[in-house]
């Protein structure tokens, strides 16, 4: 089976969202991002990033309750689809198998173990 491209961001995105869980809407997850990678990005990015994956199957979206903090605009929550978490399955395997490729003579170390 042909696996769809996910791009770095895309992936940190997905990740994310997965890491929130029901919480998982924008704000939180530009917030997390910043919290998790020390990345500063905007939070227009980070839609556009949550569109592609929605439209590439692997997120899902709902509307939430409408709360005060906003005055009283819903939010939209995101979740992790079958095909996300097998997606970023994948991934961690392809990423596992290339790091576990690597000989530890060739990375410089630099005074640090591996």
């Amino acid at each position: 089976m042909k696996r769809t491209y996910l791009g770095e961001f895309e992936e940190v995105v997905l990740l994310t969202v997965a890491i929130l869980g029901e919480g998982a809407y924008g704000i939180a997850i530009t917030d997390e991002l910043d919290r998790q990678t020390g990345r500063n990005v905007s939070i227009s990015a980070v839609h556009a990033a949550l569109h592609r994956l929605e439209e590439k199957g692997m997120l899902s979206s709902k509307m939430g309750d409408a709360t005060a903090e906003r005055g009283g605009r819903r939010k939209r929550l995101f979740s992790v689809t079958v095909l996300g978490s097998k997606t970023l399955q994948e991934v961690r395997e392809q990423r596992n198998r290339l790091w576990d490729s690597i000989a530890p003579q060739s990375l410089p170390t630099f005074g640090m173990a591996i």
